[in-house]
């Protein structure tokens, strides 16, 4: 590593920005990798698993550390606990990484922080831990199932709850460890002329050293692995793939869009789902992007400019807010509502830190409220696709059932738009819940409702 004491201290203030100023992981990392993008592929590399790491399993990590301390990790000055709790990652999960290297590294940055005082303190937990790590125990399934799914999926023991009384215990430890698997960045080949097939994009990424895996339930969705910087692939340059969970897809898929169509998308930003039902409309039609602020509406509108798509307009509105001059226009409403992210912790590790009952309900209301807006813009006879990244039933079944009771609505089936190997009783009726490592894509619901 070409400065491992400077790559070391970047993942340390990213990890402080995460925890103490509550700032989002994806945000916090991205836009320091950006003002260091002229670090080596390796050290930014190092930089990224340290900081993604140490938060996937920052409760393992805390058990560890409260094993071995008489300072309880919550009592810790926040700089002290982020110097011990990337160390200990790099201890227990980082092989490559001498555990000499992981202690005195986060001695000397202990040092350079000015708690000089405490570098007695943080090298005697890090060896003790380094010395004694083969003889750790998690908590035992026979003594508190909840306590050791919590621990050793560093999982919060309110969604390992909740999900067990959901899912069962087998279908909620397929998720907990899907969470901590390591995952490529999933792309949709967008397929606008011959010249363009999805084929002929993903070898145009072999060509530039790209791996590339072809992508699941859609012929051109890929998965993309072993690349230095996105805007260094021309197919990523010139608008020919799009960043896109398939789930995501999956929800473009279920609006079926025609030829001509006119299409609402509420929450639009960054425009993934706008771009693929524009396309999908084979460059026809118009899709009405709109989400709440400027700065989402330009995520959208940067979307646009790089893809070239012509038949996508982004603009300010809040999807709260009734629009009279869309009521009954749309043929298709596109509501993809703010949730809890529950479905997305594989890509962003602290949502499963601020979860809360009281945000839950909060975002319900939020939900209801947009529902109750898009209701009103769709045709007689047309369609809305709500959908969430989530595995909450509150938020996904739970709203679906209070839709259909209160709205001019009925469910309709998925199955003419979604791949056989989906299809289920669930999707025969209208909608489908899709579950992280039951599923090959992040956890997603997607319901199709058909205006009476």
């Amino acid at each position: 590593m070409s400065n491992g004491m400077n790559t070391r201290e970047l993942a340390l203030d990213i990890l402080l920005r995460i925890s103490e100023d509550g700032q989002p992981s994806h945000i916090a990392l991205g836009n320091a990798l950006v003002k260091h993008q002229f670090l080596p592929k390796q050290d930014r590399a190092f930089i990224t698993r340290m900081v993604e790491g140490t938060l996937e399993y920052r409760l393992r990590i805390d058990y560890v550390i409260d094993s071995f301390s008489k300072v309880p990790v919550e009592k810790m000055k926040p700089v002290i606990r982020e110097i011990l709790r990337s160390a200990v990652y790099q201890i227990l999960f980082m092989d490559h990484i001498p555990d000499s290297a992981a202690c005195n590294e986060a001695v000397a940055l202990t040092q350079k922080r000015g708690f000089y005082n405490l570098k007695a303190f943080v090298n005697g937990v890090l060896r003790t831990i380094s010395r004694e790590k083969d003889q750790i125990r998690l908590p035992s399934r026979e003594d508190d199932l909840l306590r050791s799914l919590s621990v050793e999926y560093s999982m919060p023991e309110n969604l390992v709850m909740k999900w067990l009384g959901q899912y069962g215990q087998e279908t909620t430890e397929i998720m907990l460890a899907d969470f901590l698997t390591e995952r490529p960045v999933t792309v949709r080949c967008r397929m606008q002329t011959p010249y363009s097939s999805p084929q002929r994009i993903m070898d145009s990424m072999r060509d530039q050293g790209v791996t590339v895996e072809p992508g699941p339930y859609l012929p051109y969705a890929c998965r993309i692995s072993g690349f230095d910087h996105l805007n260094a692939l021309d197919a990523f340059r010139e608008g020919k793939i799009m960043v896109q969970d398939v789930s995501s897809m999956l929800a473009a898929e279920a609006a079926a869009p025609r030829k001509g169509d006119y299409i609402i998308d509420l929450c639009a930003a960054p425009g993934g789902k706008s771009i693929h039902l524009g396309d999908l409309m084979g460059g026809f039609g118009t899709v009405d992007a709109r989400d709440i602020s400027n700065a989402k509406v330009e995520l959208i509108q940067e979307n646009m400019e790089r893809t070239g798509i012509l038949n996508v307009q982004a603009k300010v509105l809040d999807a709260t807010v009734f629009d009279v001059d869309s009521e009954l226009q749309a043929d298709i409403v596109m509501a993809d509502v703010p949730c809890s992210g529950y479905g997305v912790i594989g890509h962003k590790p602290d949502i499963k830190y601020r979860a809360a009952e009281s945000r839950q309900e909060d975002l319900v209301i939020l939900q209801r409220q947009i529902l109750d807006r898009a209701s009103e813009y769709v045709k007689p006879k047309g369609v809305l696709v709500f959908s969430t990244c989530t595995i909450a039933r509150e938020e996904n079944e739970d709203n679906m059932l209070w839709f259909l009771n209160h709205y001019p609505f009925v469910l309709e089936s998925l199955d003419p738009y979604l791949p056989g190997e989906l299809h289920s009783e669930s999707t025969s009726l209208g909608y489908l819940q899709l579950l992280p490592g039951v599923h090959k894509t992040d956890g997603f619901f997607i319901a199709r409702f058909r205006r009476k």
